[in-house]
């Protein structure tokens, strides 16, 4: 704790904002981290179908569950991708 504190104090120092100067800042900060997050777990979603379909050794239920977590993990990209969009309408309703 006392090296975070460390390291925003040596940014106010530099004259470095603590904060977003606008509402599109914070869209955009915001929009950066939404698909991050959720392109990571949705290519967790992939990994373990992938490791669920090899492992499947022909069991339907498990094939299955393995095509769940393919679709799980496809709807996340999709959100992904979407997430910027998203985020741009609720800017032009917040007037940013």
């Amino acid at each position: 704790m006392h090296t975070t504190l460390a390291v925003l104090s040596d940014l106010a120092a530099a004259g470095q904002p603590l904060a977003a100067n606008s509402i599109s800042q914070v869209i955009s900060n915001i929009t950066d981290w939404i698909m991050g997050i959720i392109a990571l777990v949705a290519t967790m979603f992939l990994v373990i179908g992938g490791l669920r379909y090899m492992a499947a050794g022909g069991d339907p239920a498990q094939v299955e569950q393995a095509k769940g977590n393919f679709k799980s993990a496809l709807i996340g990209y999709a959100l992904a991708v979407l997430s910027p969009v998203v985020l741009q309408v609720l800017q032009g309703i917040l007037g940013g």
